[in-house]
């Protein structure tokens, strides 16, 4: 069938496969005829697929002719029929008479005894046939449950006898309907529900405002019926539909579903519909609380006519009970009486009194107009489910809990604590300021509360990037809040929060306020957050406690489960070079964020994990999880995480050689980050810069643009997020004749206290020196630099340093030490696809008389180039003086790689080294 302008398959989502069964059914039955019988579940799309195949045979010259089955008509005989013939009725008059007055009976245009049913289907047939001679003809049948078994007798024998004839018939039927059994023997085709994905596409594209997480719900309850999916909402409240209102614990059904899923239910007992009610507020098919809730009744008795309508089923093993479908629960809901509704909720709250998260969610409602009481235990829900990371759970009770508390402070606290939560942990930036205003008239004369202000200056900083603002109404509320009674949970949220939006600005007036405010809550500061105050805060004056401490946090992470607290963790742990540690934690938030959890903390996890992934070299990692934080945050307005990930992005473009790429990248993050004063954002743009600038040989572009990002004289300590730019400072300024300038960085870096605990930072502080010392002392400045443990964790930065090793030595003509440096840097570069560097290195190992060009020089599989130089030096009878001396390595960095070297070969002594090299594999 040819594609037209009127191809319906792009309307429906996730519709493909069938869709395409359609086009070939429609094709054959033009041919030599074809006939297909759709089934599947109530509202799982199967009309929605006829009225495909309808457009579609009508645009491809096909005669379409439909009936349907009505209710009211289904003890009518023939009355589908009818509809089926009316257009083709002037064909009659070519039939034989036999069949004309067969016709013309059993439809009643003419009266007389019931005519044979053979007859009568054998009269459809030869009409139809007589119709098709003129061109393809399509029968389509919807709702057989509701046809008249005359019609489905006719259909079923005309069915069965179609090849040769240029007859298509396509027909539907609910999965188990007796009105499906006179089609029995024709090709079947189950409608399966939507996958998560296109349930998702499907719910958004109706409702794009529709709150994330009230999304999910939707979805979870529709269980990808597609008329589910896009009637529940239309059942909601606009306030339900944002987040703005907490959700029913059961979804209510639209008259459109009511006449789907409620009819079979209307139908049970009072009994049966009791306990089908409990059994869809309970939730969790625990047949337990089914038999306490109904003692002194044969309840098991009384679920039988719901197990034979195909409700509900029981397993009496597991002791489990299973509706059908979610939506089945949603009937029994939506036809029970307010009065029934709230009797079954308060017999479950009573049951479940061993069980206050689940209790207080059936008091709260059974609750008629406020009940403080139901109001306290959600709270105290809400915030333990927070604290397991439970963030759709909280939010929810948060919400009912402020309605049922109706006014004053407590209202507002828990709406501010709701927008908080919402926004900072679930991501969901659009519900704060209609949550916010509900808080203000709730409690107008209270001042606001600090969770609300922390709601206020989350979405100030995340959305907006007013880093002022934030920081402003940050520091007031910690205040006020100190002059009153405020638990330590509420001051180490605001507190890491301000922390945050500070190290964000990279400037002094916000950095001098987070010490101010910080110095007033003084002790109250848990361990956590006085932590990160000197890590990420300061990390170039991180102290050996502060590590300590962080290595403490860390080490207990992966038992951590609120998902929060993990990522403040990897915040202070990345801005120190220990995110390692914090990976699996990470990961764990990042695969709750996709199951739509903690989304908010999901994606500052991804940025976090993008970052790490480019020190440590795992580009293609980097640029992955980089790009899918830019999708999460950009969804969600998060313009500040997505800018994160598009900083990390332009590092890449920029280390790989992809110049325009990097530019146009870093070129978007300054432009918003410039104007807001986020300097940390702007520092990452122009590293970028500075790099693809160096990449491209030009160096003096290469120093404005690292310069830019530390003043002169200041070292790293003004850009603790990128510490590796001395490296690029201090590269470009030599290569510029600013070597005064050069030295005086050089020297602000290597008197921060950090430079001895960060290996990474002890790198590139030695890296930095050698470059600007004498080459009497460049040597000593190198060789520190590369013998720093842990060093090649960062092998992008720690390769730059061999090949600036190897360059000088090539100069002081030292060729034979050269090459072994430029080889492994043109290894490390090859691996990592950096492109312009490994081209540089390449040059310079020709320069230094080694003509091969590419790769490294066939080593042992399991050493690098440096430890098998110094094993075959070994090997040849030198002593480790004597190696150093030849490589321009100290007997005691010769030692090292030895050390190293032995178990790699599985050797203890160097009379060992010989045969061990021999046998060694090669790589590839």
């Amino acid at each position: 069938m040819d594609a037209t302008a009127e191809d319906p398959a792009p309307a429906l989502v996730g519709r493909a496969g069938d869709v395409a069964l359609l086009t070939s059914l429609l094709d054959r039955a033009a041919d030599h005829g074809a006939a297909l019988v759709l089934t599947g579940g109530p509202g799982v799309g199967k009309s929605a697929l006829l009225d495909v195949g309808v457009r579609a045979a009508g645009a491809a010259g096909t005669r379409v002719l439909s009936t349907a089955g009505v209710a009211a008509e289904a003890e009518v005989a023939h009355a589908g029929l009818s509809r089926l013939l009316q257009p083709v009725m002037g064909a009659w008059d070519t039939l034989a008479a036999l069949h004309r007055d067969a016709l013309a009976t059993a439809l009643g245009h003419r009266a007389g005894p019931t005519p044979d049913r053979l007859v009568v289907s054998t009269a459809v047939l030869a009409l139809l046939r007589e119709v098709a001679a003129g061109g393809p003809v399509l029968l389509v049948a919807d709702d057989l449950r509701d046809l008249d078994r005359a019609t489905a007798d006719v259909l079923g024998f005309v069915g069965r006898r179609l090849p040769g004839s240029r007859i298509g018939l396509l027909a539907a039927a609910r999965s188990g309907d007796d009105g499906f059994r006179p089609l029995a023997g024709l090709p079947e085709h189950e409608v399966r529900p939507l996958g998560d994905r296109a349930a998702e596409q499907l719910v958004t594209g109706r409702y794009p405002t529709m709150a994330p997480r009230v999304r999910r719900r939707v979805v979870a309850v529709s269980q990808g019926n597609p008329l589910a999916l896009l009637e529940l909402p239309a059942a909601l409240t606009g306030p339900q539909r944002v987040a703005h209102q907490a959700l029913p614990p059961v979804l209510p059904l639209s008259s459109s579903l009511r006449s789907r899923f409620a009819d079979r239910v209307g139908d049970l007992p009072p009994g049966t519909r009791r306990l089908l009610l409990l059994a869809a507020l309970d939730g969790t098919g625990d047949l337990g609380v089914l038999g306490a809730a109904s003692p002194g009744e044969d309840w098991l008795d009384v679920l039988a006519p719901a197990e034979r309508a195909r409700l509900l089923s029981v397993d009496a093993g597991t002791r489990r009970v299973s509706l059908r479908h979610p939506l089945v629960g949603s009937a029994a809901v939506a036809l029970a009486t307010a009065g029934e509704r709230r009797r079954a909720h308060v017999t479950l709250a009573a049951v479940l009194a061993d069980q206050p998260e689940r209790r207080a969610w059936h008091l709260a409602e059974a609750a008629v107009g406020s009940d403080g009481h139901a109001a306290d235990l959600l709270d105290a829900a809400g915030e333990r489910a927070l604290r397991r990371g439970d963030v759709t759970a909280a939010v929810p009770a948060l919400l009912r809990a402020a309605d049922l508390g109706r006014r004053g402070p407590d209202r507002a606290r828990r709406l501010g604590r709701a927008a908080y939560v919402g926004a900072a942990v679930a991501g969901d930036l659009r519900s704060v300021p209609p949550l916010l205003l509900q808080a203000r008239r709730a409690d107008p004369d209270g001042g606001g509360s600090l969770p609300a202000a922390m709601a206020a200056a989350h979405s100030r900083w995340a959305g907006e990037g007013d880093v002022d603002g934030a920081v402003t109404g940050l520091a007031r509320a910690i205040e006020a809040a100190l002059r009153g009674p405020v638990g330590t949970g509420d001051l180490d949220e605001a507190l890491h929060d301000l922390l945050v939006v500070c190290s964000s600005a990279g400037r002094p007036g916000p950095e001098r306020v987070l010490r101010a405010t910080a110095a007033r809550v003084g002790h109250r500061v848990g361990p956590a957050v006085a932590v990160a105050l000197s890590t990420l805060g300061d990390p170039a004056h991180v102290t050996a406690a502060d590590l300590r401490q962080l290595d403490r946090l860390v080490a207990g992470v992966d038992a951590e489960v609120d998902p929060a607290r993990i990522v403040r963790t990897g915040l202070a742990a990345l801005s120190v070079d220990r995110l390692d540690g914090c990976r699996g934690a990470l990961w764990r938030v990042v695969w709750d964020g996709r199951e739509g959890g903690a989304v908010g903390c999901a994606t500052q996890a991804l940025v976090l994990l993008a970052s790490d992934a480019w020190t440590a070299g795992r580009w293609e990692e980097a640029r992955r999880t980089a790009e899918e934080a830019v999708e999460l945050a950009g969804a969600r307005g998060h313009r500040l995480l997505a800018l994160s990930g598009t900083g990390c992005l332009a590092l890449l473009s920029a280390a790989e050689g992809d110049g325009a790429s990097a530019r146009a990248l870093a070129g978007e993050v300054a432009a918003w980050a410039g104007p807001r004063g986020v300097r940390a954002l702007e520092h990452v743009a122009s590293r970028a810069r500075a790099l693809a600038a160096l990449a491209d040989g030009d160096v003096e572009e290469a120093h404005r643009q690292a310069a830019a990002t530390v003043p002169p004289g200041t070292g790293a300590a003004s850009a603790p997020v990128t510490p590796e730019v001395v490296l690029d400072l201090v590269e470009a300024a030599v290569r510029t004749g600013r070597r005064p300038e050069a030295e005086a960085h050089v020297a602000a870096v290597r008197a921060l206290p950090a430079v001895r605990l960060r290996p990474r930072l002890a790198l590139l502080a030695a890296g930095a020196a050698a470059l600007t010392a004498p080459d009497g002392g460049a040597t000593a400045c190198f060789e520190e630099a590369l013998a720093v443990p842990g060093a090649a964790r960062s092998p992008f930065e720690h390769a730059r340093v061999q090949l600036a090793h190897g360059e000088h030595l090539r100069r002081v003509r030292a060729t034979g030490a050269a090459r072994l440096h430029l080889a492994a840097a043109l290894e490390t570069f090859t691996r990592l696809g950096a492109r312009p560097w490994a081209a540089r290195a390449g040059h310079e190992l020709r320069a230094a008389g080694m003509s091969r060009s590419v790769g490294a020089p066939a080593v042992p599989a399991d050493l690098t180039p440096q430890e098998h130089e110094i094993s075959q030096l070994a090997a040849s009878g030198l002593t480790n003086k004597q190696i150093g001396a030849q490589l321009y390595l100290s007997p005691r960095t010769v030692s090292a790689h030895l050390y190293r070297v032995f178990p790699k070969l599985g050797i203890s002594s160097r009379a060992a080294l010989r045969d061990a090299l021999a046998r060694a594999p090669l790589p590839g």
